[in-house]
């Protein structure tokens, strides 16, 4: 049978919703069908309360899909009212519906590769999504992006982010003449420059906001857990030892100033080389012990790929440059987990009002 969109409907017509056990098709939620090159698009309407089972779905979408002959890959725009976080009077972003920070107690495991292919992950779900690039000393958004430009300012009292594939951009590494400039700046001068890239970046309204932070327990996390109400982070480890000692540092960190931990990502988890066999050069469980530890699910593995280091390095993620490989597919496969854990956290706490108007919130002290 050709692949059409009426293939693909009488495909989908075959996916029950797990609340009402009725075909997706038949309940109106499947919408806009396309069809380039192989890969199968589609929007999927989830209505006002069912994020909750959008992994759920997305598992059988994918399944569906890729048994129909001709179809390379399955994009799925999704769409509906997303849970958010309480927001205060004095929030400095209240128009971002989730704040998540991408953090690790440990360099090198690939924070920044994360950060980056996750927000492109969001984005082709229909998504609308931000990245800020929190580590001040080291950025890497305007390399990994290929965004090479100054923000500037429309109205003279907020600055315009940068954009690359629909995403909004912020990097201190967007203001320095020279791109080899270090930053040498004392913790005053990193705390300001934190709070003006969250108070006077016209973000405007996002699904999410997603934060690439430094590794370390430092003067970042604390800044930003006190100047916002963050929807939580996660939590990026390899499997070995060496790392993982440092990554129950950040864990006890956020259970400490009270960040949630929303999931754990190991990355650099395995490679499977050309012969098809799998080496765990780093270890393995690495990933899952964090997870254990911080009580939080593992949101997944990620594999050592050369393309996700050749196309970062290009200025395009791997998510973007090749959606239909096998890591780009394990990337998708986090942002979808990760927005089911956050749907199931709001549906959990149910409706937060926040009627202190800013004056209630505890601060933790900064020192100077």
């Amino acid at each position: 049978m050709p692949l059409t969109p009426e293939a693909v409907l009488e495909a989908l017509s075959h996916v029950l919703d797990p609340e009402v056990n009725k075909p997706v098709t038949e309940l109106g939620m499947i919408s806009e069908v396309t069809i380039t090159d192989g890969e199968v698009g589609f929007a999927v309407d989830l209505g006002s309360s069912g994020n909750a089972k959008r992994e759920t779905l997305g598992v059988a979408f994918r399944k569906t899909i890729g048994a129909l002959e001709g179809a390379k890959s399955v994009e799925i725009r999704w769409s509906g009212e997303l849970g958010g976080r309480p927001v205060a009077a004095d929030d400095p972003v209240p128009g971002v519906k989730n704040i998540v920070l991408v953090m690790s107690g440990k360099g090198g495991v690939g924070k920044s590769t994360c950060a980056t292919n996750l927000t492109l992950a969001l984005k082709r779900a229909g998504l609308r999504v931000g990245l800020l690039d929190a580590d001040i000393y080291g950025p890497s958004i305007p390399t990994m992006l290929g965004v090479m430009g100054r923000p500037v300012s429309s109205d003279g009292k907020t600055i315009e982010p940068l954009e690359r594939f629909g995403v909004k951009l912020m990097s201190i590494g967007f203001l320095l003449e020279d791109p080899k400039q270090a930053v040498i700046w004392r913790g005053p001068m990193l705390h300001g420059a934190l709070q003006q890239f969250l108070n006077d970046v016209h973000w405007g309204d996002l699904d999410f906001l997603i934060l690439d932070l430094p590794p370390g327990t430092g003067d970042v996390a604390l800044t930003l857990s006190q100047r916002a109400k963050v929807t939580g982070a996660v939590i990026v480890t390899t499997p070995q030892p060496v790392a993982t000692d440092d990554v129950f540092k950040s864990v006890s960190m956020c259970q400490k100033v009270n960040i949630p931990i929303l999931g754990v990502v190991e990355n650099m988890s395995y490679f499977i080389d050309t012969a098809g066999v799998r080496h765990d050069l780093f270890g393995k469980g690495g990933g899952q012990l964090v997870a254990d530890f911080a009580q939080a699910p593992l949101l997944g593995y990620v594999p050592i790929d050369q393309t996700v280091r050749e196309w970062g390095d290009k200025g395009t993620p791997v998510v973007q440059a090749a959606p239909t490989s096998a890591v780009s597919q394990s990337f998708i496969a986090i942002a979808e987990k990760l927005v089911d854990v956050i749907a199931k956290r709001a549906e959990e706490a149910g409706p937060v009002i926040d009627r202190s108007g800013g004056a209630g919130r505890k601060r933790l002290p900064i020192s100077k």
